[in-house]
């Protein structure tokens, strides 16, 4: 019993310090910072003359490591579904779910280059999973849809991806992956709205937009 009352005491410290720092914090900041605060941060970026990342670059790799398996393990999971590639099922979910979208919202929407998105379109128009035709109201815009055979190769695809999506976050429980969507839920809705907007600008200008200070 003393022991709980200890841990009790403890949590209120903690709270209590945390609360004077982050007056406007919740229950969530608080639970979250102290998960944080018990992972030693590392910024070291040499090391006997070898180059490691600092602690934005290990996450970043992280990321981009755990990416690059998922789309790997996706591309050889589609094999047979008329697919070829992972983002061409991203773009007949994102026609399947916008309903009948413009072209280039179906690109952009999966973060693919113009020329790349066109040249999947016109493999998947081939092999008679999508239909282009022009918009009613304006004739210079090409609208996209599903056909029979999209929306049947879109269902069979989507077990498959479902699949490789267990598959890679398996080992995390349900928590821990609500806390990873939070987390990072932020950084995905704040570069959603920028990426188009900075594409054609040089590094240095959106940069210099992102961020307040600079400081590598």
């Amino acid at each position: 019993m003393a022991e709980l009352v200890n841990k009790t005491v403890e949590l209120v410290n903690l709270w209590g310090a945390y609360e004077q720092q982050h007056p406007g914090g919740t229950l969530d900041d608080f639970f979250q910072h102290q998960i944080a605060v018990k992972t030693k941060v590392e910024r070291t970026t040499e090391s006997d003359g070898k180059l490691i990342p600092d602690i934005n670059g290990k996450l970043v790799i992280l990321l981009r490591r755990i990416g690059r398996f998922h789309i790997a393990y996706s591309n050889k999971a589609l094999e047979g579904t008329e697919l070829d590639q992972i983002e061409e099922f991203g773009i007949l979910v994102t026609i399947h779910n916008m309903g009948n979208p413009i072209k280039s919202e179906a690109i952009y929407n999966n973060i693919i280059e113009l020329s790349s998105g066109t040249n999947m379109l016109i493999r998947m128009k081939k092999k008679g999973l999508v239909t282009e035709y022009d918009d009613t109201e304006d004739k210079r815009v090409k609208r996209l849809s599903l056909t029979k055979k999209g929306e049947e190769t879109l269902q069979v695809a989507k077990d498959q991806v479902l699949k490789v999506a267990y598959m890679m976050v398996q080992d995390l429980s349900d928590e821990e992956k609500q806390l990873c969507m939070h987390l990072l839920g932020p950084i995905n809705k704040r570069f959603s709205g920028l990426y188009q907007k900075q594409k054609n600008k040089p590094f240095d200008e959106i940069y210099k937009e992102n961020t307040e200070t600079v400081e590598i």
